[in-house]
């Protein structure tokens, strides 16, 4: 499991609890923030028992907090601020398996102002904005410093192996569970999978553009990656290639 995905399930597990719901519920319908006296006496717990699930949820990201004088007063005598809750800016949703839908909008809107800004196929647009975003993904795998290889990855040539094992973990936090078996990597979930099934040539070639795009972005020109659509399967593979270009 990526860790974004672990992210997202407990901030969904957070809400699991009953009270801690009902809070998170009653300070997001709220026009403005609001105290924990105000939200525990709006659901009916306990002071204590709202602070408690409070601050729970804010730990999660999913309130944020801030503090203000609700007595609008300024200056000595005006009592100490009060710390306020109101919902974040966070969007919280799990899919199992792994669903990124969002990244493949962020595509096809790329792709479809480039079609009509500049009058070229949708595919050709689909396919650059595709590759793109795989360089992009490349990017901020090697800016966050996620460079750590398994063990059994080290006494690989440089570029091969330890190349498949960087692909790997890109495409691992987006979704593809890759599964990495002598020089290839086969990825057992389709993040876009829905998509694939209605639209298979265009997601498909979208899959393989993206997925050439992180092997360009990590300058692995060793790895490669290649349409074999296997059922129960992405349908891209990734190899080391037979002859180094």
């Amino acid at each position: 499991m990526s860790d974004e995905l672990a992210d997202r399930v407990s901030g969904i597990g957070a809400l699991v609890e009953p009270a801690r719901r009902a809070l998170y519920l009653y300070v997001a319908s709220q026009p403005d923030a609001v105290s924990r006296e105000r939200a525990a006496t709006g659901v009916g717990v306990p002071l204590h028992s709202a602070k408690f699930h409070l601050d729970r949820l804010v730990e999660e990201g999913l309130l944020e907090v801030e503090f203000r004088r609700l007595s609008g007063k300024t200056g000595p005598g005006a009592g100490r601020p009060s710390k306020l809750y109101r919902r974040s800016a966070r969007v919280v949703s799990v899919s199992l398996p792994e669903r990124r839908y969002d990244l493949a909008g962020d595509v096809l809107a790329s792709a479809i102002d480039r079609a009509i800004r500049d009058r070229v196929p949708v595919e050709e647009a689909v396919r650059e904005a595709a590759t793109a975003q795989g360089r992009q993904l490349a990017a901020a795998f090697v800016a966050e410093g996620q460079k750590a290889e398994p063990p059994a990855e080290a006494s690989r040539p440089a570029g091969g192996g330890s190349g498949l094992a960087r692909t790997a973990q890109v495409l691992a936090r987006h979704g593809y569970e890759p599964h990495t078996a002598e020089d290839e990597v086969c990825l057992a979930n389709c993040p876009f999978d829905r998509l694939a099934t209605e639209h298979t040539e265009l997601v498909c070639g979208m899959n393989l553009a993206l997925i050439d795009g992180v092997i360009d972005g990590l300058g692995v020109p060793a790895v490669c990656a290649e349409l074999a659509p296997e059922p129960g399967l992405c349908c891209v593979k990734v190899t080391i290639r037979e002859t180094a270009p």
